[in-house]
């Protein structure tokens, strides 16, 4: 009977350790929607609500560190479970990157509005980024919640279309700065939004790769679409 109480408290301790982890993604996703808001309508007060709001990422990230030292220390996991622990750190870890790319965009965002330039930022290019990027996340996060590998190759796809549109915004921009100088102030500030998001679309493709790694015990860093989807689906 003890040995089962054991076993059950072990679980109970493993899925607190995932919930956090689903807690700080929904955080997180939140975050990256309200930078943006606050950047296309130049709220300054979501901005700073945004930035204010990444000690609660990096709060989380710390907790969920020492659940899991504690788990290392107390339960000495094996196999599965370590992988599992492993994924969890590593996940908390670009979760809080995440968090940092959002309060970048806030702060772009602030300084757009305390601007009297003659050319105000435009982020047309960056929407279609936007939403494939929150999508990316939503289904990492679906595929750690669910230990469903076949949703990874999905994100690692739409990884490369964020990239093709990020080199596609910063080609756009380069012709703006070219043709009036005027613009490049203004330029430059959408440059640095973009790659924030395209950070954050590499960030979501690390979490859906961990998933493989957790359930097929293959590292797929580093390796293309094709050789990651033919180790998730063998």
């Amino acid at each position: 009977m003890q040995t089962e109480h054991t076993l059950k408290q072990y679980d109970t301790e493993l899925e607190s350790v995932r919930a956090k982890v689903l807690q700080m993604g929904g955080l997180v996703e939140q975050q990256i929607v309200d930078a943006l808001q606050a950047l296309i309508h130049a709220d300054f007060n979501l901005a700073e609500q945004v930035i204010e709001n990444d000690h609660r990422v990096n709060a989380l990230e710390v907790s969920v560190d020492e659940d899991c030292s504690h788990i290392i220390a107390r339960r000495q996991p094996a196999a599965g479970d370590l992988r599992m622990i492993m994924m969890v750190v590593k996940t908390v870890t670009d979760l809080e990157r995440i968090g940092d790319e959002a309060a970048k965009i806030a702060r772009i965002a602030q300084k757009t509005c305390q601007s009297d330039r003659m050319y105000s930022p435009r982020f047309n290019e960056i929407k279609t980024m936007v939403s494939l990027v929150c999508e990316m996340l939503r289904t990492s996060l679906d595929a750690f919640a669910r230990l469903d590998v076949s949703r990874t190759i999905e994100v690692a796809r739409q990884d490369e279309l964020v990239d093709e549109h990020f080199r596609a915004a910063m080609r756009q921009l380069i012709t703006f700065m070219l043709e009036d100088p005027r613009t490049i102030s203004m330029s430059l500030d959408v440059l640095w939004v973009a790659k924030a998001i395209e950070r954050i679309g590499d960030h979501s493709k690390n979490i859906a790769e961990y998933v493989v790694y957790m359930v097929k015990g293959k590292d797929v860093r580093h390796t293309s679409v094709q050789e990651m989807e033919r180790e998730a689906l063998q």
